[in-house]
């Protein structure tokens, strides 16, 4: 176990504190579990509180710039007072819900470039400390992995992924920041679009998926975004023909024609959602189909590991796991909850 001391609140000899998370990835609307591991100092002090934070770094786009930063969506209490004795240790078990909307950070286990952690604060003696950032993994639903698994199977490729600071019109979104997964075009659509971006937004009843089509100039036209939001349960994961679903989904944004000047964020009114309806028209799943699935998540990935996404991932999550560790060693207790 590495314990952090709280230097900023007891100075050298006081207790220290480390955070163990279960292993393996977590899904959104789950439940994230683990320990919190606290060892006595040279004398016994009173702990206030200890709690812990959910962390992503997300973009904000402006006017005329973007920046990035990082974002607590969601707080929880581990627990309240307590006297922590000299040299004892003491564990603490914690369970908390995970939001539903909690972004993809990784498909079968491939790094998306989505970073998210948590951090554990712990109050000493009227003063604040907050401690390390753990990476937190989190994979997708059923309903999100078989969307995903389709969409490679029909031939669009992974491009990148992020959050984006902002909300998107006409959703139930919660979050003040949302995902996009941007993919390269199958080749019987890179006619009409130069990329796709998609935009999960889960609930405990399913999910919502926000389409963006970038839409190629053509003669005696400009090029646009073109918008949909799609409804899906949950158990529509297994009951669906999603290779028909995705591209039925495709033929109606390629096919209209609603244009606006930016990203869902800056769209004024609400995300078109089409009058359609999954798996209504009859084409359930077939025999085979979980294999076709697997199929196509691997084509979705491969960008992830092949090209140079995968050593821009890495970069990114070192620098912010990083510059939080040189945040917290000069801090003195005293900042705000930012």
């Amino acid at each position: 176990m590495v314990f952090k001391r709280l230097l900023g609140a007891m100075g050298v000899g006081g207790p220290g504190v480390d955070t163990v998370l279960d292993g393996g990835p977590v899904l959104p609307g789950g439940a994230l579990t683990g320990r919190v591991l606290l060892r006595g100092g040279e004398s016994a002090v009173g702990i206030e509180h200890i709690g812990l934070e959910l962390i992503a770094r997300v973009e904000a786009e402006h006017e005329d710039a973007e920046s990035e930063g990082t974002v607590v969506f969601d707080r929880f209490t581990i627990c309240g007072y307590f006297r922590l004795g000299e040299h004892e240790d003491r564990e603490l078990p914690f369970s908390v819900p995970v939001p539903w909307e909690t972004p993809i950070t990784e498909l079968h286990g491939q790094p998306l470039g989505i970073v998210l952690g948590v951090r554990t604060e712990v109050r000493v003696a009227g003063a604040r400390d907050k401690g390390d950032l753990d990476p937190l993994a989190v994979r997708p639903l059923p309903v999100q992995e078989a969307v995903l698994e389709a969409l490679g199977q029909v031939g669009f490729g992974f491009h990148s992924a992020d959050l984006e600071y902002g909300r998107i019109g006409g959703t139930g979104q919660q979050l003040p920041f949302y995902q996009e997964i941007e993919l390269f075009p199958a080749p019987q659509y890179a006619h009409a679009v130069q990329e796709v971006e998609l935009t999960f937004l889960a609930s405990p009843t399913g999910a919502e998926v926000v389409l963006e089509a970038d839409k190629r100039e053509r003669p005696h036209s400009s090029g646009h975004d073109a918008l949909a939001r799609f409804e899906l349960r949950h158990d529509d994961a297994t009951s669906l023909d999603w290779n028909r679903e995705v591209e039925s989904w495709m033929a109606w944004l390629t096919e209209h024609h609603h244009a606006h000047s930016g990203h869902p964020e800056h769209h004024h009114g609400d995300v078109p959602h089409p009058d359609h309806h999954p798996g209504h028209d009859d084409h359930r799943c077939g025999p085979g189909l979980g294999t076709a699935l697997a199929v196509g998540a691997a084509g979705l990935a491969v960008g992830v590991v092949g090209g140079l996404v995968a050593a821009e991932v890495v970069d990114e999550i070192g620098d912010f796991f990083e510059d939080d560790q040189g945040d917290e060693d000069g801090d003195d207790g005293d900042g705000d909850d930012g």
